[in-house]
């Protein structure tokens, strides 16, 4: 039985009242009760303070780079499918840097886990606006207030039919563990946008910001995709949180007989047929 420490206890950088720490503890919470074991897990990172959630697990893990984590994640998922394989970085690495990675997944449909630590705010690099920061919002490097409208992953996902859509807060604990093991358990690419304050480069998006806005989804039908567009789109003075939408599709390599059998990264390979390969090359 897997238990939450087995996936070991260790110092973070972070500040104190970070909202990373929250989405630390509820991973291990939900990782735990879903008895995945530290060796049967893959995290995967990019660039920056949410990225460095990998680094405080005991598991099997690998930090690329900035916006990059995705297509590393998905050669994981696709060379060893038994392998649970989570991506855990922030909104500037997966929809900055990531952007276009991140569209790419959702039209893939690999089956694994995106958990987007959202603070509306570049955090590592000291403040910078992030693609989800609010229009006119100032900050270290917009003192005028952030130029462009901000990017809403949520509806885009939604828009494009992902999956498995949810938004979290990483203030509502319970409810965070919740959305991970149902991410995990879905068999598709599946997002969960989490809000989380950054408490020393965005004094506007706060805890007590978010814990004023953001309300459960009850009576809401997943399935429904209008029904799903319409709170996907919410988003201001009241944020749902909640499974947005979610749907069954094909699975990403599942119709490719390359795939069946046993897992490619544990397969033999004829070593004399690869040279001669490469020779080809020459």
């Amino acid at each position: 039985m897997t238990t939450i420490d087995d996936f070991g206890s260790f110092e973070t950088a972070w500040c104190p009242g970070c909202g990373n720490t929250g989405i630390l503890k509820s991973l291990k919470q939900a990782l735990a009760d879903m008895d995945i074991p530290p060796h049967k897990l893959g995290m995967v990172s990019g660039i920056g303070q949410a990225a460095k959630t990998p680094q405080y697990l005991n598991c099997n893990m690998f930090n690329g780079l900035h916006g990059r984590s995705l297509p590393a994640a998905q050669g994981a998922k696709l060379a060893n499918p038994e392998l649970t394989v989570i991506v855990d970085s922030g909104d500037g690495c997966s929809y900055g840097e990531g952007g276009n990675h991140f569209m790419a997944a959702v039209r893939r449909n690999v089956n694994m886990t995106l958990l987007a630590h959202d603070n509306q705010i570049y955090g590592l690099t000291k403040g910078q606006a992030s693609p989800t920061t609010a229009h006119g919002q100032k900050t270290k490097a917009q003192p005028y207030g952030a130029p462009s409208e901000p990017f809403n992953p949520v509806l885009v996902a939604t828009a494009m039919k992902a999956s498995f859509v949810a938004r979290s807060f990483s203030g509502d604990m319970d409810h965070l563990t919740k959305m991970i093991k149902q991410a995990v358990n879905h068999k598709g690419f599946a997002l969960v946008d989490i809000l989380q304050p950054c408490v020393s480069f965005n004094k506007i998006n706060t805890f007590k910001w978010y814990k004023e806005r953001c309300y459960h989804l009850e009576d809401h039908d997943p399935t429904n995709w209008e029904a799903a567009i319409a709170k996907a789109a919410e988003f201001g003075e009241q944020i749902p949180i909640g499974v947005i939408w979610k749907t069954d599709k094909p699975v990403f390599g599942e119709d490719n007989p390359a795939m069946n059998g046993e897992p490619l990264a544990t397969r033999k390979y004829d070593k004399t047929a690869l040279a001669d390969v490469v020779k080809s090359f020459a």
